[in-house]
């Protein structure tokens, strides 16, 4: 009976430590406003970390179109949050032709949402103000915090899940 009982505490400490955060990261694209969305679905609730979204590394060499002169095409979106603006200690600066965004989080708690539009366009397809998946394909996003980083790549379908050990 006592061994039963050591093994299942031993299970119980096992488990808890084995608890994962988890970013789903999916990218829409539409008209006027592209939008991406960040997803806590993971098991831990994240604070005082850095996420990056980085868009150099696209297939179509993605670029944040933010204002009417500068290195984007047609119609401009300024970044706007549209859900999850208070778990973050500032609003980023995003510049016309900026190709990563930095999301400062201070308090993002499980199942909650991060959603933000803006304009992105490619720079070297056939049409620049419409961004396909394939397009996305290759951006990266990442997640630091206390020097430890974690990162996954956008597929084809304009979408990721970035895996984070440990709570």
């Amino acid at each position: 009976m006592l061994r039963l009982y050591v093994l299942a505490i031993a299970i119980g400490l096992w488990s808890t430590r084995a608890l994962h955060a988890g970013l789903e990261v999916r990218f829409l694209e539409g008209a006027p406003k592209d939008q991406f969305t960040v997803i806590n679905v993971g098991h831990c609730d994240l604070e005082s970390s850095t996420l990056r979204v980085d868009l150099s590394p696209s297939s179509g060499r993605l670029i944040f179109d933010v204002s009417e002169a500068g290195a984007g095409v047609e119609v401009f979106q300024p970044l706007e949050f549209t859900e999850g603006a208070d778990a973050l200690l500032d609003v980023p600066l995003v510049v016309d032709g900026q190709d990563f965004i930095e999301l400062q989080i201070a308090s993002f708690k499980v199942g909650s949402n991060i959603a933000f539009t803006i304009d992105v366009d490619d720079t070297i397809g056939q049409r620049e103000i419409t961004v396909s998946g394939s397009e996305i394909a290759g951006a990266t996003v990442s997640y630091a915090k206390e020097g430890e980083t974690s990162t996954a790549v956008f597929s084809a379908d304009a979408q990721t899940l970035l895996k984070i050990p440990d709570c």
